[in-house]
């Protein structure tokens, strides 16, 4: 696997390099060819965060852990990776993908399928859009007491979905077309 290292509000060590491919090398038995990965490091306040994202032919698995210690944020967010690598797995043997993407003989499967209720569609709703600022759109969410809000931007009237983050804060998805 091929890793890009980045840091925000520190410095990457050697050490800290050094442990991250150990760690992310255990994943390497699953992947058939050497496959990119982007590795972001940050601190805030008292939380290391890591930020781990494969692009894998198809699909990208991405894992983002945030503890007091980065080293036990690097194990976590391993962990993370490789269960997505299942859950991957698992659909692609399903399409009968040809078994391109992943070393499938390295992956035990997590259950059978049988034992697994797939998700369902359960609902549709509709909704009309009205033009309004993200400022506005945010106090729509926040009142409704969503994690996401669809809206139309005032500006261009472009959709957008507006969400809140795992820090608190919010962000926008813009749609390109």
């Amino acid at each position: 696997m091929i890793l890009k290292f980045t840091g925000k509000n520190m410095e990457i060590t050697d050490a800290l390099r050094d442990v991250t491919e150990k760690k992310l090398g255990k994943l390497d038995k699953y992947f058939q060819q050497n496959i990119e990965g982007n590795v972001t490091f940050s601190s805030e306040k008292n939380r290391k965060i890591i930020e781990v994202t494969i692009n894998l032919p198809g699909t990208i698995i991405r894992a983002e852990e945030a503890t007091e210690d980065m080293y036990a944020s690097i194990d976590k967010s391993v962990d993370v990776l490789e269960r997505q690598i299942r859950k991957h797995k698992t659909k692609l043997q399903k399409r009968l993908y040809n078994n391109e993407t992943i070393r499938f003989e390295n992956i035990v499967p997590l259950q059978s399928e049988d034992d697994i209720e797939k998700p369902k569609l359960v609902r549709r709703k509709k909704f009309g859009l009205k033009p309004m600022s993200s400022e506005e759109a945010i106090l729509q969410m926040e009142l409704l007491g969503h994690n996401f809000f669809v809206f139309m931007d005032g500006e261009n009237e472009d959709v957008r979905v507006v969400y809140k983050r795992k820090d608190g804060n919010y962000g926008i998805i813009e749609p390109e077309i």
